[in-house]
């Protein structure tokens, strides 16, 4: 994609908003030059915090409302009485055309109400995923769900399958992913019939690269496939527990070379290799989940982030973009409607 694009942000989502969600965009400018921002929120709140930031000024055009949605706000009544508010006026941005995506690190459960009201679905789709790239040892791979749909059925499973087949080819660069399901093991009787029939179908599906089958919790940092699909309670639980994981190792880390004058000398040996590794599973550097299945492009940012971790999450939706990805996506869904019609048409 050539040309300047427009990125749309709710500035008073998160936990330090609007300051977060400023810095970040300042730091997103930087290395993103071609990006300019439309920054809904409270004006005066997000003029005083850039009024140091001239050359963020010269990209943004603010939209003042007084109206937010709330951290502990219902998504039902979110999309009932926020109208006006940064995050739906937002979403708005990009539905008219002034906007490309829309990042908020805002209430996740408003965002995707919102966006799914307003956007609507992609064809052949009935929910919207959330997804979002893992390390591994083989590089990155992306999961979904991540909780936006506690239950599901075969057909949600393998339309995540799909959604995220799409992403690894169009945003990762893998021309012929893997994919698989997280189960309980590998075996085949292994886990709940919805696994076991979207197994099935997935066998028979014609999607670019291969189906591996059933994968299970190790498989993730192995980077087994690049594509793992999961049902959203799992898939929050497992986001949740590496998390946790990346910081347990860090701070334990942090102690053993505190422990004594000769741990000390040997950190300081070590401090160019654990720089390395502590960037490497910074959380901050995969901030930015996105939400597939929608006819547009729509970025969460983690609530608790920094400026570092809200730029990142700018960065995917820009990539997005850039990739063309629901236009992919479209084609990726139109073949395969067409396959399963040529199924239908020879089963007949």
């Amino acid at each position: 994609m050539r040309g300047r694009l427009t990125i749309a942000l709710d500035a008073m989502g998160g936990d330090t908003a609007p300051q977060m969600v400023i810095r970040g965009a300042n730091i997103a400018r930087q290395r993103y030059p071609q990006v300019d921002f439309l920054m809904f929120g409270r004006e005066g709140e997000i003029t005083a915090v850039m009024a140091k930031m001239k050359r963020l000024r010269d990209v943004t055009t603010v939209v003042h409302t007084e109206d937010v949605v709330r951290s502990d706000d219902k998504p039902a009544s979110a999309l009932r009485t926020g109208r006006n508010s940064s995050m739906r006026l937002a979403i708005n941005a990009v539905q008219d055309g002034r906007a490309m995506g829309v990042v908020s690190a805002g209430n996740t459960g408003a965002l995707m109400a919102m966006s799914k009201f307003v956007m609507k679905t992609l064809p052949g789709i009935d929910r919207p995923a959330i997804a979002t790239f893992f390390p591994t040892l083989r590089g990155e791979s992306v999961m979904l769900d991540l909780g936006a749909n506690v239950h599901c059925d075969a057909g949600n499973l393998v339309d995540f399958a799909v959604l995220g087949n799409a992403f690894a080819r169009t945003v990762l660069n893998i021309p012929e992913p893997t994919y698989g399901l997280l189960n309980v093991g590998s075996e085949e009787i292994k886990g709940h019939e919805a696994l076991h029939e979207a197994s099935a179908i997935l066998k028979n599906a014609a999607l670019p690269g291969h189906f591996v089958g059933f994968i299970e919790g190790d498989d993730i940092g192995r980077g087994t496939v690049d594509v793992i699909v999961t049902d959203g309670f799992t898939g929050n639980i497992a986001l949740k527990t590496a998390e946790g994981t990346a910081k347990l190792i860090n701070e334990l880390v942090r102690r053993t070379f505190r422990s004594s004058i000769v741990a000390g000398f040997g950190y300081l040996l070590a401090r160019p290799a654990l720089r390395k590794l502590r960037k490497r599973v910074d959380p901050r550097r995969y901030n930015g989940a996105v939400f597939l299945g929608l006819n547009g492009i729509a970025v969460k940012s983690h609530g608790g982030t920094d400026a570092y971790g809200f730029a990142n999450a700018i960065g995917v939706a820009v990539d997005l973009v850039k990739q063309d990805f629901i236009d992919q996506s479209q084609v990726v869904l139109h073949s395969l409607a067409q396959e399963d019609r040529k199924t239908e048409a020879t089963a007949f």
